[in-house]
């Protein structure tokens, strides 16, 4: 979930560093990303695989981290939030998206060089 919302959060904050289209494609990524669906990354990571890869790990790493801190168990394999009620500490959940997003977007805005 965090690569395409990190991504997405990125896209919306720090128009500069992205084209027309990449811009246009991170809207996608906040609906993808909330479903637990991380492919819309892949383009993003494939054009500029030495900036977004340690930005999506670092997001990642972070929100993994800060789950387990809170003990957050998700029984369903799929779904992103509508899976919400059976995810155990909801609320620890929450906190490790938007965190590990937070980080993501943030590592990406510092490597990401402004477009011409």
């Amino acid at each position: 979930m965090v690569p395409p919302l990190a991504i997405a959060i990125c896209t919306t904050f720090f128009k500069k560093k992205f084209t027309k289209s990449e811009r246009e494609a991170g809207i996608t990524n906040y609906i993808m990303g909330l479903s637990f669906i991380t492919e819309g990354a892949i383009p993003f990571a494939a054009a500029d695989p030495l900036r977004v890869i340690p930005a999506c790990i670092a997001g990642s790493a972070r929100a993994g981290a800060i789950s387990m801190a809170f003990e957050s168990t998700l029984r369903a394999p799929h779904g992103g939030i509508f899976v919400l009620p059976v995810i155990g500490s909801p609320l620890g959940f929450f906190i490790a998206l938007v965190a590990g997003s937070l980080v993501g977007m943030a590592v990406l805005a510092l490597l990401k060089k402004n477009k011409a």
